[in-house]
């Protein structure tokens, strides 16, 4: 089959969603991506896929700028012809929807989050609502990754059927595997995710100033883009030997495997997090919050800790707390949480569910 995928960013698509090429070119389909060129596009290309150049603005609101997209996936549908397309984020989900629907193309669609628009409300959340009925309206399939994503989705009327719950992106066993903490005299911690007050990113580094007073012997790591200009920040805050920036990393495993806690203190509308899944497989357990695609993640006290929302005391708390933890009673957490990875979140589920969508 020809297999179109329309996608707004190559990383999320080769680290999350790698696999599934794989195994579709695999399976001798033909698969063309359909996405903003980046520096993963080139290892896709090698992997076998067809790579289509387009320029999306993820978080602009331009409305001639987003039918100019929808009219290039319609082009594209009629150039390749696919046999099915896949969807993911919310523009693609919107627009790709929509030109499938108009060139009878059947297509299946993923809602990875709902993203700040949805959450906040207002006009903004109403409009985005409607567009998405628009684009949703006739998806063979519609994948979810956390239940309030679902039912938010159900409550609107925007989906009545044709809908499943996954695991996320679901996160690679043997990619990420636990190892046997180094030697070191430090706990560490780590901050994982594009550097956005809505990640958490401030909290955090608010907490790593008020813990490294008290508890000299931990550090705060930080990988990950930076978003919203916190660059002269991070640069005044490693010179005074608060954290420790070490900027994108393409291998995330071997930083999981250094650390001792990952920190995800985020109140952005998540779809599940990878971050915390990553973690968990790596044997490293999780500070988080309580909300949709986190707590589904995080047993507290279990294979972590939960933390308010926005609420930079109980952060420091719950990271206190995991300080005073003895060694066992922290590498037990990380056993617990790889366990709970390899029964709930291993990606060949999500393969296989969507091998299942592709074929049916």
């Amino acid at each position: 089959m020809k297999i179109l995928i329309l996608a707004n960013n190559d990383v999320g698509l080769y680290k999350f969603r790698g696999e599934l090429l794989e195994k579709m070119l695999a399976e001798k389909h033909e698969v063309f991506i359909s996405l903003p060129n980046g520096s993963f596009v080139p290892k896709m290309i090698v992997m076998g896929c067809v790579f289509l150049d387009t320029p999306i603005e993820r978080r602009g609101t331009n409305p001639l700028k987003d039918l100019s997209l929808m009219n290039h996936y319609r082009k594209l549908l009629r150039e390749i012809k696919p046999d099915v397309v896949l969807t993911y984020t919310i523009k693609p989900n919107v627009y790709g929807g929509m030109a499938c629907q108009l060139e009878k193309v059947p297509y299946i669609a993923n809602v990875t989050g709902l993203g700040s628009a949805v959450e906040n409300g207002g006009i903004l959340q109403t409009i985005t609502s409607i567009l998405y009925r628009m684009g949703l309206k006739k998806a063979k399939k519609i994948f979810f990754q956390n239940e309030a994503n679902l039912d938010f989705m159900k409550e609107k009327g925007i989906v009545k059927d044709r809908y499943e719950l996954i695991p996320g992106s679901g996160v690679n066993l043997s990619r990420f595997t636990p190892a046997e903490l180094p030697k070191k005299d430090t706990i560490d911690f780590v901050y994982v995710g594009r550097m956005m007050k809505e990640k958490g990113f401030e909290l955090y580094l608010q907490a790593a100033q008020t813990i490294r007073e008290k508890y000299p012997q931990t550090r705060f790591h930080l990988c990950g883009d930076d978003e919203d200009n916190y660059r002269e920040l991070v640069k005044e805050l490693e010179e005074k030997g608060i954290v420790i920036c070490h900027g994108r990393v393409d291998d995330m495993a071997s930083i999981y495997q250094m650390i001792d806690c990952t920190v995800h203190p985020t109140y952005y509308p998540e779809g599940m997090s990878n971050v915390l899944l990553e973690s968990l497989a790596c044997g490293r357990p999780i500070i988080t919050t309580d909300r949709p695609g986190c707590r589904e993640i995080v047993d507290d006290g279990i294979n972590g800790f939960v933390v308010k929302q926005r609420d930079l005391g109980d952060l420091i708390d719950k990271i206190e707390r995991f300080i005073l933890l003895s060694p066992k009673e922290r590498k037990q957490l990380g056993i617990n949480g790889r366990k709970k990875v390899e029964e709930q979140f291993d990606r060949n589920i999500v393969i296989d569910k969507y091998l299942e969508a592709i074929y049916e």
